[in-house]
């Protein structure tokens, strides 16, 4: 079975759950008497961050962001996996499908330590660590944005595939976004725990500064997309313009060459001994007046 005790002593049990199974569920429920509806809430690949309180049981679902590289970027599960942490007197419980960061980072403090915890305070270490998460994404996502950038600006390249980067780029910080946004309320229900105030802020600036890092990085995104397109239809004006002027250029000798191409006995100057070379003055004198016009308006 998954279920396994990963640290006690005198005042705090930590039991983790690692993609449980319906029998696993049915032992949390008889054994520690959890409502089954806040069981299942553990199961939902999609489900939202929420807090609930049901008798003497505190339940806690965040989620945290993942390194996984989905094909798709849809929802939130594919960007994050959820945490389910129930709180029980002296016990804590963690569910969850996948190996995460915040329950392998939160085992190791925990055994460098040489205090006794406690359930709430456990909570509190994966909520910190779960905001790291998503600091760290952020730091990622802005690294991959600036190397996006200086290909564009400095590298003068702008590919298809850099369009295609750059809106894979904005769906991933939407959805962490999206993610962080709808934890507030559930960061806000820490205050219901049994912790000093210093630490409760401390969790609290660090979900601030993450979604203020990610309200950043979908500003810059959304403008270097806007830079993006306005860059690729600058360079598109500036071949229509080049060959717009060659078109200047080309248009009235071609008009004079398909004229005289008609070979019509009764046009002017057919049978003139020099009709040819002075036709080709007339075209080289439009060509050169074409450019020294073209060179005044600063075409």
């Amino acid at each position: 079975m998954p279920i396994d005790t990963i640290y006690r002593d005198s005042g705090c049990e930590w039991i983790d759950v690692e993609a449980p199974t319906a029998e696993d569920m049915k032992y949390l429920h008889e054994r520690y008497e959890i409502n089954n509806l806040l069981l299942e809430d553990t199961l939902d690949p999609n489900h939202l961050p929420k807090y609930e309180a049901d008798g003497n049981v505190k339940f806690f679902l965040l989620r945290e962001s993942t390194e996984l590289e989905r094909k798709n970027l849809n929802s939130i599960s594919d960007i994050s996996t959820k945490i389910g942490i129930f709180l029980l007197d002296d016990t804590i419980i963690t569910v969850h499908r996948m190996k995460t960061q915040s329950i392998s980072e939160t085992k190791k403090q925990l055994s460098a330590g040489h205090e006794n915890s406690s359930p709430e305070k456990v909570a509190l270490m994966i909520a910190l660590v779960i905001m790291k998460s998503f600091d760290d994404e952020s730091l990622s996502l802005f690294e991959t944005m600036d190397n996006i950038e200086n290909e564009i600006f400095l590298k003068n390249t702008n590919h298809t595939n850099q369009i295609r980067r750059l809106y894979r780029l904005k769906r991933k910080s939407g959805l962490n976004s999206r993610v962080l946004t709808i934890s507030a309320d559930a960061i806000d229900k820490f205050k219901l725990l049994n912790l000093p105030d210093s630490e409760l802020t401390d969790l609290k600036d660090k979900h601030k500064d993450v979604v203020a890092d990610f309200d950043h990085l979908n500003i810059q995104i959304t403008n270097l997309i806007s830079m993006f397109l306005a860059l690729s239809d600058q360079k598109a004006n500036q071949v229509m313009k080049v060959l717009a002027i060659y078109s200047v250029y080309f248009l009235p000798i071609t008009f004079i060459a398909g004229l005289y191409g008609m070979n019509f006995d009764n046009m002017p100057e057919l049978h003139t001994k020099q009709g040819y070379f002075y036709t080709l003055g007339v075209m080289g004198l439009i060509v050169v007046i074409t450019f020294i016009y073209a060179r005044r308006k600063q075409w």
